[in-house]
């Protein structure tokens, strides 16, 4: 083979191992490009699941809270109702030992 078509066919491999180390550089690029596209689709859908979930948590907790709450105040209730009871039960008993006393008092001055 004649020394011109040698170099000719060396400069032609060449050129092309150029265009296929440029065609995988750009692959290379292209793939990189997409992971870093895919990895933040991941995050970000990450970061909504995230907040939902804070978002029922917080919600759940403020139920409990409200119904605690709701809890506390009917047995304050209950326990309101009881003392007022109570308290009714004892006028007459109480009014009896006011008397008593202010009968002991008059007599005693008299």
């Amino acid at each position: 083979m004649p020394r011109p078509q040698v170099l000719e066919r060396i400069k032609s491999a060449e050129e092309e191992a150029d265009e296929i180390v440029a065609q995988a550089e750009n692959d290379r690029d292209e793939r990189i490009a997409e992971a870093r596209e895919r990895a933040e689709e991941i995050r970000t859908e990450a970061e909504q699941e995230a907040q939902e979930l804070k978002e029922r948590r917080l919600e759940d907790a403020r139920e409990e809270i409200d119904a605690e709450c709701e809890r506390v105040l009917e047995e304050g209730e209950r326990e309101r109702e009881a003392l007022a009871e109570r308290a009714r039960d004892r006028v007459d008993e109480v009014t009896d030992h006011v008397v008593e006393l202010f009968q002991e008092d008059v007599h005693a001055q008299t």
